[in-house]
């Protein structure tokens, strides 16, 4: 009969665990706290990184679509950066532009004034593509890092586990599961810090190349438009309104008058 009310009663007990997370990070100590604190930081700092530097490069993108519709259909350089929103990289580049020409004009020599311009006009790129760039080092360093940090993690866990075992002289399971634990908890949370670092520079980077791409281009029409006084622009922008004036025209009107006109002079001669 009792041993009916022991195997009754068994299921309902909760055993209780002594192998989990912060069994193991206890057994850990100073230590383990220390790189799981590491740790815990660098994935904070690299998912900032990842959403501030998103934000910003979308903002420069979707800046580039006034550049496109506004500034190519202003009739001076003047005109068209007071229609660039203010502090944007593309209206850095245009003020930078504005203040090469003022100064090209004191030149004399031609050949100079041009590497000038082009000099300043890359000095401007330069800046923007480095203020877009803070961060990404950051990612960088924390993808390379943080598996070596979680394995520091795992060599001092072993070695807790190797002392337990020469300390009771026998490898038994109580005494090597919580520091073997810990150890392999430090290397998942080592990976899982670095593999989202790594892809979010990789992320980053590609579209910091975009944008650097579409800056060369701008500041390589601003140049080839004050080299030729205005007369060269890119067509993309101005080629829908010469589509909207040209259709007119072009619609074949004189030719059915000169049939006719044709036709009833042979009639009269007929």
């Amino acid at each position: 009969m009792n041993l009916y009310y022991l195997i009754a009663a068994a299921p309902g007990e909760a055993p209780e665990n002594a192998f989990g997370f912060w069994k193991a990070m206890e057994e850990g100590g100073p230590v383990a706290w220390s790189i799981l604190a590491v740790l815990v930081i660098m994935s904070v700092g690299s998912f900032y990184i990842l959403f501030t530097k998103w934000f910003e490069q979308r903002k420069v993108l979707n800046q580039y679509k006034g550049v496109r519709n506004q500034f190519w259909r202003a009739q001076s350089l003047k005109e068209g950066a007071t229609k660039l929103e203010k502090n944007s990289a593309w209206r850095q580049i245009a003020d930078d532009a504005i203040v090469a020409q003022e100064k090209h004009g004191k030149m004399t020599d031609q050949m100079e004034a041009h590497d000038y311009m082009h000099g300043s006009l890359q000095r401007s790129e330069d800046s923007i593509n480095y203020a877009l760039s803070g961060g990404l080092s950051f990612l960088a360093s924390v993808g390379a890092t943080a598996p070596f940090i979680g394995l520091l993690g795992t060599v001092i866990g072993i070695y807790r586990a190797l002392i337990n075992i020469g300390i009771e002289g026998s490898a038994s399971i109580d005494k090597v599961a919580g520091p073997v634990g810990e150890a392999l908890i430090m290397t998942a949370i080592g990976l899982l810090v670095a593999v989202p670092a790594v892809l979010a520079f990789n992320y980053l980077q590609s579209r910091n190349r975009r944008i650097a791409e579409l800056l060369g281009s701008f500041s390589t029409d601003i140049l080839a438009y004050i080299s030729s006084d205005g007369a060269v622009k890119p067509s993309v922008n101005t080629a829908p309104a010469a589509k909207g004036t040209a259709k007119p025209a072009a619609r074949p009107t004189t030719k059915p008058a000169g049939t006719a006109g044709g036709a009833t002079a042979s009639m009269k001669k007929t």
